[in-house]
């Protein structure tokens, strides 16, 4: 079989193609095809060696995926034959609260992932995905779907008569304000594009906000909402958003603290507008099992569809994460196999 390492260094140009043999499934294990992946932020700081600079290499990047089974281990029962399944992210994570021994369970680094024609996965990280989808389509639910069901749903509890506000239109955000539509919520959308805007508004967005023509966003949130402010913000930016997050919150309102996009640390949090709001942020770390299958429930009886932005074949995987590189995407970016 062909797969994509990261070997030699660190960065796109130490994204090698190889040639493996097809790995086999053990005790509780299947083999997977995979059908297609998607690309995550993450993914591409796993490359730069960001996240971990002391990553054991040849390592297969890319944590989200589906696949057909094509062969199970002894006693794997959980699947059957031909079914179409996608590991979840944090591969030990079945259901309740994580552990810190969780963390050395995710794909895609420290555990190989899925840029490879086929893989071996324990079936209890497995799912099977809604069967509406396509394999683009499914493959971006571990990671952006999750996240965003997490934030607006299991944590957020998001009702309907609710103010979201989402930061950009990644794929995290779009779920986010897609899953915030299914509750019945307001949402409100910030992009520093017009037209990413307008896209935003066809999939349900109520208001738009260009933070590059508008930079006190905030105040557009307060305007937006006469005063009171958010009942939840979706904070992907970091460093250089959560302040504004927390000046365009309700009292009593949460932040959820997904993304590092501006920075991982914050100079001069404001703790007072925290204070006087009673602000509860809650940081999210994708999800469990449980939480994946409870979102693909929802997905199929909605038959919600993600937003994909581009699809890549295999062989342009390189060409896929130049691309996530670029930030000029809208929603999803995929390869099919």
């Amino acid at each position: 079989m062909k797969a994509y390492v990261i070997q030699g260094g660190f960065g796109l140009d130490h994204i090698v193609e190889v040639d493996r043999a097809i790995p086999s499934p053990a005790r509780n294990e299947v083999l997977i095809r995979m059908k297609a992946v998607s690309l995550n932020s993450r993914d591409l700081g796993v490359i730069d060696g960001y996240y971990n600079p002391n990553l054991n290499t040849p390592l297969i990047p890319v944590s989200d995926g589906v696949g057909e089974i094509v062969a199970l281990g002894e006693e794997a029962t959980k699947f059957q034959l031909g079914e179409r399944v996608s590991g979840i992210f944090t591969q030990s994570w079945k259901t309740g609260e994580a552990t810190q021994e969780n963390w050395v369970s995710t794909l895609g680094s420290p555990l190989d992932g899925l840029l490879a024609e086929y893989v071996v996965l324990p079936e209890e990280g497995l799912v099977r995905v809604p069967e509406h989808l396509t394999d683009a389509e499914a493959a971006t639910l571990p990671c952006a779907g999750v996240t965003a069901w997490h934030a607006i749903v299991e944590e957020g509890k998001v009702k309907a008569g609710d103010t979201v506000v989402v930061q950009g239109t990644g794929g995290v955000s779009l779920f986010a304000l897609q899953f915030a539509k299914l509750q019945g919520a307001r949402v409100i959308v910030t992009s520093s594009s017009d037209e990413k805007l307008e896209q935003a508004k066809a999939l349900g967005g109520d208001f738009g906000i260009n933070y590059k023509q508008k930079m006190d966003w905030d105040q557009a949130v307060l305007d937006y909402t006469e005063g009171h402010g958010a009942d939840h913000i979706v904070d992907l930016g970091g460093g250089a958003t959560l302040n504004r997050s927390l000046s365009a919150l309700k009292v009593g309102g949460q932040i959820s603290i997904v993304g590092i996009l501006t920075g991982a640390s914050v100079e001069g949090l404001d703790i007072i507008p925290a204070i006087i709001r009673k602000a509860r942020l809650q940081a999210i770390n994708v999800g469990s099992r449980t939480m994946f299958e409870n979102m693909n429930a929802a997905v199929s009886h909605h038959r919600l569809h993600p937003v994909v932005d581009r699809v890549f074949p295999f062989s342009q995987a390189l060409q896929a994460l130049q691309y996530m590189a670029s930030g000029s995407y809208f929603g999803k970016i995929c390869i099919v196999f």
